[in-house]
């Protein structure tokens, strides 16, 4: 071995820890960046439980608030005996439903329950409305019925079910109020008082509308309705039951800031940006979406100065004028906001309202009039708002190992409805980044070892990979994921970039391309519409429905796929178990109930019908669907209706437009071809 001098020696323990330090310098910013990652996903989805436990009940509480102003003595229309009513929805019913909500988030039916019993022992064992702790009691309740539930699974003998189901949750149910009920409740309440002085020393101090410097931002993370429905809603019940009134109400929901953002747009925008600023505002101040405006944001990043001293001033005039709402504000419409203000109260409510898009504008104006650089296309914008938001919903990246990939299908149980949409949705995105796979959609029963990549609902993931091994398999949350199609479009071409390197496996960051793909089946000929209109048939659409009972729903869905001859009156069995097998939510507000395999047998010809529910179906875990899409279907005559169906829904801000349309004509327009 040749002999090395000392400076050489140096030299080489010198190359050697700096390269050590620059691989450690890497790694450590990797940790870094993925640990960022993690904790934003995990305050995300801990925001987004929180609001799933509110966002449910938010009718009881406008109807308790409806109350309060109309009822109490300094109300619309005072009323002793009416006014009795007030005080049991805010101690008993308002905290039960969270409770249960917050049970069934963990546990579905049972695990709501348990955690309503959970919840009746806090609220026995303090003397203030519970809200926060009926936050803690039922997911708690619903926890501990789950992992019972997880300990004896396949251990009762048969007939035994409903007596164990039964004393279970009761027993359990009991335990847990007994603890709250001793425990749990006089800590929650210390809590919550420590709280509510820590407020109120805000409000003295005058540093209330200091709270915009984190609200403004945190709505553009997807956090808004974790801010305002698990942090303020509480807060502004409890100061409602001794004020009538509350100003956590206006803190996130004022559309005053955003509205600000839109019009400086209008006047000072540029191209697309400054075409699109009046609908949207429109959407936002009156529809109160105000995600519509996070896109405008996005694109100049400064412009969080704007909304940040928009909401400063709407909160610091909200509180010189002592504003207030007698219930939170859902959606933050201008209308919801002026409908809950108290008596008294809504010219100083719409003075807030002002303030906050006052200075907002002024703001906003001066930075786009001012700026140098050049505009961020408001379509890149709108695909970065989605990534964000796909990432509040913790939406899966997917991970494909290196290789010719040429053959993808979405399956699930039947092969038509939901797997029908995921394909569309798919199948378009591939189409426009340039690539040659087929993308088709099958029942997991027709699965075969020639597929490349199979994607089916997580809860029938295992069922399908029992059925082939070969192919590479993906789960999917719900099938209009677009986020999640987005992430393996882009995984997908840069493999077909990379095909001639050594590359093992990828895992590729979001991105987003809002893209079109060819179909197998083609949009028929003009001389097929009387095909595609018997298909959707204009008996086959059913709007303004009251909000019912999702069984119920499944039901009306059934007899509307009968009634017009689709199916035989013994479909409905197969459309209940469909739906006990995995959910027929597929996301953006929209579930497409349709019956397993087993029921094509009594399919008597292809049909969809449309049922709207401006009000929701509860599907359960958080989701609404306000359109119900029933299917019948064989073969694959109802692909291309479902194609052009799946075009509408898949952005999730025209399902929310749509659900309220009352114009049949124009639904019906935009549902068929």
């Amino acid at each position: 071995m040749k002999c090395l001098n000392f400076e050489q020696k140096i030299q080489i323990i010198y190359n050697l820890t700096i390269k050590r330090s620059d691989k450690h310098r890497i790694n450590f910013k990797e940790d870094i960046m993925k640990t960022e990652k993690n904790i934003k996903v995990l305050v995300q989805s801990f925001g987004r439980f929180l609001s799933g436990m509110v966002m449910p009940n938010i009718g009881a509480f406008i109807a308790w608030g409806f109350i309060t102003a109309l009822f109490i003595p300094t109300g619309w229309m005072p009323n002793e005996n009416f006014a009795t009513m007030v005080g049991v929805m805010l101690t008993y019913l308002l905290p039960i439903l969270i409770g249960y909500s917050g049970g069934k988030l963990v546990a579905g039916e049972r695990g709501g329950v348990v955690g309503a019993i959970t919840t009746a022992g806090v609220i026995a064992g303090t003397s203030i409305p519970m809200f926060i702790g009926a936050m803690i009691a039922g997911p708690v309740g619903g926890y501990a019925i789950k992992k019972f539930d997880e300990a004896i699974d396949g251990k009762i003998k048969s007939g035994f079910e409903m007596l164990v189901n039964n004393f279970s949750a009761g027993i359990i149910g009991m335990i847990l109020a007994l603890v709250f009920y001793k425990a749990v409740g006089p800590l929650v309440q210390m809590s919550n008082t420590a709280l509510g002085n820590g407020v109120n020393k805000l409000v003295e101090l005058g540093l209330l509308p200091l709270t915009s410097v984190l609200v403004e931002p945190a709505k553009i993370l997807f956090l808004n309705n974790a801010i305002n429905h698990g942090v303020f809603s509480p807060l502004g019940i409890q100061q409602v039951s001794d004020t009538g009134k509350s100003l956590f109400f206006l803190i996130e929901a004022n559309p005053g800031p955003g509205l600000g953002i839109l019009l400086a747009y209008m006047f000072f925008g540029k191209g697309s940006s400054k075409n699109s600023a009046s609908g949207a505002a429109l959407i936002h101040f009156f529809g109160g979406i105000h995600e519509i405006y996070f896109p405008y944001i996005l694109m100049k990043p400064f412009l969080l100065v704007a909304v940040i001293l928009g909401g400063m001033a709407g909160v610091f005039t909200n509180v010189v004028l002592g504003s207030g709402l007698i219930a939170p504000p859902s959606p933050g419409s201008i209308f919801a906001i002026m409908a809950l203000a108290p008596k008294g109260g809504l010219i100083n409510v719409l003075l807030g309202v002002m303030a906050g898009g006052l200075v907002s504008f002024v703001t906003a104006s001066a930075i786009l009039k001012t700026s140098k650089e050049s505009e961020e296309d408001l379509e890149k914008a709108k695909n970065k708002m989605k990534q964000m938001k796909a990432q509040s919903k913790n939406s899966e990246t997917p991970v494909i190992a290196s290789g010719k990939i040429s053959k993808i299908v979405v399956a699930c149980d039947a092969g038509m409805g939901s797997s029908a949409m995921g394909a569309s949705v798919l199948r378009k995105k591939v189409k426009v980044a340039g690539l040659d796979i087929d993308v088709t959609n099958r029942s997991i029963s027709n699965l075969t070892e020639d597929i490349d990549i199979v994607i089916t609902h997580e809860d029938l993931t295992e069922r399908a990979k029992a059925k082939v091994k070969n192919p590479l398999h993906l789960s999917i949350k719900n099938f209009m994921d677009g986020e999640f199609y987005d992430n393996l479009v882009n995984q997908l071409k840069n493999e077909t970039a990379e095909e001639k390197t050594e590359t093992k496996k990828k895992v590729y960051s979001n991105g987003v391309d809002k893209s079109t793909r060819g179909r197998e089946h083609q949009a028929a000929a003009p001389n097929d519409f009387n095909k595609k209109e018997s298909i959707l048939r204009k008996e086959g659409l059913l709007l303004n429905l009251p909000s019912v009972p999702k069984e119920e729903a499944l039901k009306a869905v059934s007899k509307q796929l009968a009634d017009l001859g689709y199916v035989s009156k013994n479909y409905e069995k197969f459309i209940f178990e469909r739906e006990k097998e995995s959910t027929t939510y597929i996301g953006n507000y929209v579930a497409i109930p349709h019956g397993t395999s087993e029921g094509k047998s009594e399919v008597l010809k292809p049909g969809i019908t449309i049922l709207q529910y401006p009000d929701g179906i509860d599907f359960g875990n958080g989701n609404i669907a306000y359109f119900l899409i029933g299917i019948a279907g064989k073969n694959n005559e109802h692909i291309d209706i479902i194609s052009h169906i799946s075009d509408i829904v898949e952005d999730e801000d025209e399902v929310l437009l749509l659900k309220n349309e009352k114009d049949f004509t124009k639904l019906y327009e935009k549902f068929s071809f």
